[in-house]
């Protein structure tokens, strides 16, 4: 059975085991498609998720719920604030995405622009697609991976470091361009 918002978090108060379940599998592929998307694998998507929604779950048995958040909002930023320090522990930062870590509580207000920064996320991902090899693994060993440029040019077969950041910033400028096009359509 679906709820609103507000009856979710009357269920939980109660301990309606039924209205957990179905809240737990409400949300977690938008979670899973987060993770996958960003360097995780399904087992880790599943034990982010699991970790995130315990938290999730006492925040609304000890009333740290804000009334009036958003559910989907609220367990999605606490899914990426715990996904972002397990990336940080493994060094595997993901640029682009650094900013949402603030994020614990959204409003209704806020919801649209992260949607807006939602959309620039899949527009980047498609526009690293588009824009091939070599480039693609050189953008994503230099920014996801911070492999130094000496690393890179030894990797590639450039002759020096000064080779690779030139390559390195050409591979920049032709992202750029593609990622401004108009023609990249997501989903």
């Amino acid at each position: 059975m679906n709820y609103t918002d507000e009856e979710y978090i009357r269920e939980i108060k109660q301990n309606n085991e039924s209205a957990v379940k179905s809240l737990y599998k409400i949300y977690f592929p938008m979670v899973r498609n987060f993770i996958l998307k960003n360097n995780g694998s399904e087992q880790e998507a599943k034990d982010i998720y699991q970790e995130s929604f315990i938290i999730f779950y006492n925040n609304i048995i000890e009333n740290r719920f804000s009334p009036g958040a958003s559910i989907k909002t609220y367990l999605y930023s606490i899914c990426r604030r715990q996904w972002l320090s397990q990336l940080k522990e493994k060094k595997l930062q993901v640029s682009g995405i650094e900013d949402f870590e603030s994020f614990m509580i959204i409003d209704d207000n806020e919801e649209a622009e992260l949607k807006i920064k939602e959309n620039c996320l899949q527009r980047m991902e498609a526009s690293l697609e588009k824009l091939g090899e070599p480039c693609r693994s050189i953008l994503t060993d230099y920014y996801f991976k911070k492999l130094t440029m000496q690393e890179i040019a030894g990797n590639y077969g450039y002759t020096d470091a000064l080779n690779a950041k030139t390559q390195k910033y050409k591979c920049l400028q032709r992202l750029k361009r593609i990622f401004f096009e108009k023609k990249i359509i997501t989903v």
